[in-house]
């Protein structure tokens, strides 16, 4: 289970981020406010006209104003109604926009992050992020705090008309003030680490889900499902816990909330008995001030009552901007001697957590259009190296610099249009064949799309029913692995970057598939720089450079032929290849 979690903003932090967001419209904010605001002052009318038509009806008055008074009220009433639905409505669209934004900032800065920090905080971590965070912003700012902003105002806007009746009925509404404050600063104070630490648990328990998921092949193997379901139940079980804490506080935090609004409208009430026997007010602005503290139990009640759930959204709000505040790599500028089709690392030396250097004083240097071959037995280096190449591991210390970038602090989208790589592991996404390409270079033509599966030896492509429009991946046809890393290659050749990593991309191929996987990571790589991870010599043969690592060092390193004579490292690994060639 991990805990070195991601970082999580600060309050401060978070308030200044947020308002960042929503200040980036700032003529669409003004005229939100403006119109909740007149929603708020139309809201007003309704207890100030009820007052005026009870001091008629006690003088004995026209009836006909009570009905011209009564047509007012209705209007007040809809057209208060009508503005405040717009304004909320306004503020929601403002506030998901945002939210839309920060969701892309977020998962951009998850790719930025070394992949070491991402799998040392765990992918559920991520994953909480970018969904059940994204779902507290969301349902926060959809249906809480446009209804909270407006209570907010109306509350603002009748303490206002309290005062204009009599200042006294605003000192009356404020004696209920303390206990509400206290209230809601002894709820705050003990909710807010119940809520950070509810979304820390569920990224745990969205860890052990996907755990399970994942290695669910071994777990059903060794007949270990009821021990990662207890594991799955126990996450879960931590998680309740702790909403139920936030939970009883809330039943208690409401119940002095009710017990605020009994002291307050006893104390307009008492008021307004004592200023109507003195002749300071009539019977109808005492009616009015009572009715307009009523009417205020519902706002201040949602406003109080709603900072539970801001709470929550407020605790997904710094997770997100913590992971996007969080600093990366210096930028730094790349020395004139680096190729913008080449790649160099300098002295660089990379370690694991808690684990010996996978990668020590490394330096090596592929010239534009050459092809490297890696090899080396199992730990030597070899997918670390090639990891930090592509900028998904970064250096402990030295430099690796892809296409005149250096991969550490290179913006993502930049430095993959210089690089992509091909891994052992392929993934068929889900879509047409077609649609699967096109993830490599977005509207491509039908033509293009047949030229890169031609070139690559993709002939099966033809006996398919239907062509390039047959659905593959989860629920569709389902292609073989050497099928899949023939997919996978001609994406790369599709994508033409001028330069490719190869890591073990052919390696799980059978015998009587292996030459033509060769064949087509051959066509994939032509005519651009390429750093191959060679798990069979075979590979290691073609190239113009090969490099042999051992211990996360390299020990040797020439063409072929060189390290053949040399009869160092190299050659002892050839041997042994071709020893197990022939026994097979």
């Amino acid at each position: 289970m991990s805990t070195d979690i991601l970082p999580i903003a600060t309050p401060r932090e978070t308030r200044k981020a947020m308002w960042r967001l929503l200040a980036q419209r700032p003529g669409r904010l003004t005229i939100t406010i403006l119109v909740l605001l007149a929603a708020s002052c139309c809201g007003l009318a309704a207890p100030a006209i009820l007052g005026i038509m009870v001091n008629i009806a006690a003088s004995g008055g026209d009836v006909m104003w009570l009905l011209w008074l009564a047509i007012g009220l209705l209007v007040a009433g809809g057209l208060g109604a009508l503005l405040g639905i717009l304004g909320q409505n306004l503020l929601a669209r403002i506030c998901e926009e945002a939210l839309a934004g920060l969701r892309e900032e977020v998962f951009a800065a998850a790719v930025r992050k070394p992949l070491a920090h991402i799998e040392k905080a765990g992918i559920g971590d991520v994953v909480a992020r970018v969904s059940g965070d994204v779902e507290a912003v969301s349902e926060a700012i959809s249906g809480v705090l446009p209804a909270f902003t407006s209570a907010a105002f109306t509350i603002a806007v009748t303490l206002l008309g309290l005062g204009v009746i009599d200042w006294r009925f605003a000192v009356a509404v404020l004696i209920a003030a303390p206990l509400q404050v206290f209230t809601l600063r002894w709820f705050l104070k003990r909710t807010a680490p119940i809520y950070r630490t509810v979304r820390i648990t569920e990224a745990n328990r969205t860890e052990q889900i996907i755990e399970t998921v994942h290695g669910s092949p071994s777990v059903l193997a060794l007949g270990l499902g009821e021990h990662h379901a207890g594991l799955v139940a126990a996450a879960s079980r931590e998680n309740i816990g702790h909403a139920l804490k936030g939970v009883n506080y809330l039943t208690r935090f409401y119940n002095r909330l009710n017990l605020a609004e009994l002291i307050g409208l006893s104390a307009v009430l008492v008021v307004g008995f004592w200023l109507h026997a003195e002749g300071a007010v009539t019977i109808g602005a005492a009616t009015a001030a009572a009715l307009y503290f009523y009417r205020l139990f519902d706002p201040i009640g949602l406003v109080l009552g709603q900072f539970d759930e801001l709470q929550k959204a407020a605790a997904g709000l710094g997770r997100m901007f913590g992971l996007t505040m969080s600093p990366g790599p210096a930028a730094t500028h790349a020395p004139a001697a680096v190729a913008s089709a080449g790649v160099v690392l300098n002295d660089v030396t990379f370690s694991y957590p808690g684990q010996r250097p996978a990668l020590n004083a490394v330096s090596l240097t592929v010239k534009p259009g050459e092809r490297v071959a890696i090899v080396g037995t199992s730990g030597a280096g070899k997918t670390t190296l090639a990891k930090v190449i592509m900028g998904l591991e970064h250096p402990d210390s030295g430099t690796a610099w892809v296409g005149g970038l250096d991969s550490a602090s290179a913006a993502p989208a930049e430095l993959h249009d210089r690089i992509a790589m091909v891994s052992q592991e392929v993934h068929v996404f889900s879509g047409t064949l077609a649609e699967d390409l096109r993830l490599a270079k977005p509207g491509a033509s039908a033509e293009e799309l047949s030229c890169v599966l031609k070139a690559v030896g993709a002939a099966w492509v033809e006996t398919l029913d239907d062509g390039l429009e047959t659905s593959v991946g989860a629920g569709g046809h389902q292609l073989t692995p050497e099928q899949a890393q023939q997919l996978a290659l001609a994406r790369l050749k599709l994508k033409d970057p001028p330069i490719a990593v190869l890591d073990e991309a052919t390696a799980e191929a059978g015998t009587g598939s292996a030459t033509m996987l060769d064949q087509a990571a051959e066509a994939a790589l032509a005519g651009r720089t390429s750093v191959v991870i060679a798990h069979r010599l075979s590979q290691a043969a073609s190239a113009d450079t090969v490099v042999v690592m051992e211990h996360g060092r390299i020990v040797e390193s020439g063409s072929h032929q060189e390290l053949l004579a040399n009869g160092g490292r190299y050659a002892t690994l050839w041997e042994a290849w071709n020893s197990s060639l022939s026994r097979s």
